[in-house]
C-alpha cells in the first residue's frame, strides 16, 4: 500500500488569507495497475479548506479516480476494454 497525503497548499485561484485548513476528508483506498504481479493499493488523504467568513468548504478534484469505483480512471478504462474483448472471444 502506498499512502499519499495532500500538501497543505490551497488550489490555484484561492487566497490564503481567506481560507483556513480544516484537516482531511475521509481517506480513500483505490486500486491501480499491478507492479511485478503484485496488487497496488493507494491510500489518498485529501485536504479541505474552509472560507473564514462564509464557511464554504473547498477541496481539490481528483479526476484520476473513476466515479463510483475504487480504481484509478486508467485501470477502470483498461478493465472495461479487456472485458469487452473477452466477451467477444467467448461468444
Amino acid at each position: 500500500m502506498i499512502s499519499f497525503e495532500e500538501k497543505n497548499e490551497l488550489p490555484n485561484g484561492y487566497s490564503g488569507s481567506e481560507y483556513e485548513s480544516k484537516g482531511f476528508t475521509v481517506s480513500k483506498m483505490i486500486q491501480d495497475f499491478p507492479l511485478r504481479g503484485k496488487p497496488v493499493f493507494l491510500l489518498v488523504k485529501k485536504r479541505r479548506w474552509r472560507h473564514k467568513i462564509t464557511g464554504v468548504i473547498i477541496k481539490r478534484d481528483f479526476t484520476f479516480i473513476a466515479d463510483g469505483s475504487k480504481f484509478t480512471q486508467e485501470l477502470s478504462d483498461f478493465l472495461k476494454d479487456a472485458s469487452q474483448y473477452a466477451r467477444r472471444y467467448h461468444e
